[in-house]
């Protein structure tokens, strides 16, 4: 299972959420160029990058941020993006930047046929945050009447590529990722890439995700700023850089 470093920007600073609380905002460094350099030396083939903005606000704030570090590492490690990319020439102008994949997330929940155009400009990962397994939207403050695992299946009809599956209610906790829900998840969309996402805090968090052989990634955030797994561990436990 691959595993991919996460990052998520607030501010241009690196944060963590607990939980998709704004309010409950950790900072943990301010030189997000030289964390994905850092992830890149672990030995990252992918990195992780959520514009935590601009999933709030609707808008790719942090582009600019997104495209210094893609133009200093793009050529080391592939990135995808997300967090606020509502429009086609939001998908454009990441692509351009050098994102090899972008995430959707409300944009895709609110308005599938999305999906389905911008994949015709790149890989599209679509991100399903849910609690208690309704899809939840703008940045997490809108809990829809969707099931994940339903909509999962509508949007790999639309052409995504992969689909990121967040348990909010483990997000940022370190307490464990949601193994059973994001494992129902891959079996109901087979052929597609699934990424666990949410509350890994430790090596046998991954190793308890890379046993269902139908879960192909996962990303990791919290545990690689608080000190709970160097990179270099994280990627180990997963067994695919």
């Amino acid at each position: 299972m691959r595993v991919i470093p996460a990052m998520d920007l607030l501010g241009a600073k690196v944060v963590r959420l607990h939980k998709g609380d704004y309010a409950k905002a950790t900072v943990y460094r301010d030189d997000p160029v030289t964390v994905v350099g850092e992830f890149v030396s672990a030995g990252a083939a992918w990195v992780h990058i959520v514009d935590l903005d601009g999933a709030r606000d609707g808008v790719a704030t942090q582009h600019p941020l997104v495209a210094s570090i893609l133009a200093a590492h793009g050529r080391s490690v592939r990135v995808q993006v997300g967090g606020g990319i509502r429009t086609l020439d939001q998908v454009r102008a990441y692509t351009d930047a050098g994102a090899a994949r972008v995430i959707v997330g409300t944009r895709a929940v609110e308005d599938p046929a999305f999906v389905e155009a911008a994949a015709r400009i790149t890989d599209v990962v679509v991100a399903l945050d849910a609690r208690d397994g309704f899809v939840a939207t703008h940045g997490w403050t809108v809990t829809t009447e969707q099931r994940a695992t339903d909509l999962a299946r509508a949007l790999a009809d639309r052409g995504a590529k992969a689909v990121l599956y967040t348990d909010i209610a483990r997000d940022g906790t370190g307490d464990g990722p949601n193994v059973d829900a994001t494992a129902a998840l891959a079996r109901a969309v087979p052929g597609i890439e699934v990424i666990a996402s949410g509350g890994i805090g430790a090596r046998r968090h991954i190793e308890a995700l890379a046993a269902h052989r139908e879960i192909a990634s996962c990303v990791v955030g919290r545990a690689l700023y608080d000190g709970s797994l160097t990179a270099a561990e994280a990627l180990a436990a997963g067994g695919v850089s």
